[in-house]
């Protein structure tokens, strides 16, 4: 067994895919609307679905606003340069929530960026 991919409903899909792809830097991997169903998906991630686990970004055609809710925690990035990361991030227009550095009862450094619809993406230092 393995992790295929992890759902988000976003508000806004185009908005979304902006942030995942070009802030992130994720590739759109395939999108489909359903008419019937009034949804699109959109899957996202850095490697193809076959060997990677992705983002599924839906998005209800007659909802425009979610509330994240207390039970969802974040998405975990792997990067190389955490604060190099953060700062491309901050110039692209990205919000962190959350300044790089150690984590409180560690020493992995991580930080927090937030996506359009107030989702948590944890910025994690690949180890050196």
């Amino acid at each position: 067994m393995k992790i295929l991919h992890t759902m988000i409903r976003v508000n806004d899909l185009d908005e979304s895919i902006r942030f995942y792809c070009d802030l992130l830097g994720m590739r759109l991997l395939r999108k489909k609307e359903y008419p019937s169903g009034r949804f699109t998906l959109a899957f996202v991630g850095y490697g193809d679905e076959a060997s990677s686990a992705v983002v599924e970004l839906t998005y209800n055609w007659d909802t425009h606003q979610y509330s994240v809710g207390d039970g969802f925690g974040h998405i975990a990035v792997g990067v190389d340069d955490i604060y190099a990361t953060c700062e491309a991030l901050r110039g692209k227009g990205g919000k962190t929530v959350r300044e790089p550095g150690p984590m409180k009862h560690g020493t992995t450094e991580i930080a927090f960026v937030e996506d359009p619809n107030g989702y948590k993406i944890e910025l994690i230092q690949a180890k050196r």
